[in-house]
């Protein structure tokens, strides 16, 4: 009995790291190199991001999928003293209240300015007003 349940351990365990090298080998891609390839890319960054480190590893680099009309300007970005891209909200799109258990919460459709990904995003009224007042006229 003992020797049916330890190879029903087996057999699962096997099982989950199968299904887990699957999983992994979907995403593994092949990298070749050359006798000679140091495996890392130095950037060329302008004097404004100097405080940036400009060398990252090969196995950094992804396929970009970027659409051109996505581009956003070098000037238009914006940094804090950490190096953080700033985004800064340009206008509220439309007004809803959630309804939780006890309480109502109204929200706000924001667009903001060069964001990754959706540039509309759904954020509490008051967090907003309390974050950029400018927003709603005061």
């Amino acid at each position: 009995m003992t020797n049916e349940k330890i190879e029903l351990i087996r057999a699962r365990l096997k099982a989950a790291q199968d299904r887990q090298k699957a999983y992994a080998d979907k995403r593994r891609r092949p990298i070749e190199f050359q006798v000679g390839d140091y495996a890392a890319y130095r950037l060329e960054l302008p004097p404004t991001l100097d405080g940036i480190h400009n060398t990252l590893h090969v196995s950094q680099l992804r396929k970009c999928l970027a659409d051109e009309a996505a581009f956003v300007p070098l000037d238009d970005i914006e940094l804090d003293e950490g190096l953080n891209y700033i985004e800064r909200p340009i206008a509220i799109k439309d007004v809803k209240v959630k309804n939780l258990r006890n309480k109502a919460i109204r929200q706000v459709l924001v667009q903001w300015q060069h964001r990754k990904g959706s540039e509309l995003t759904w954020e509490a009224e008051d967090e907003m007003g309390r974050h950029y007042p400018f927003l709603f006229g005061t």
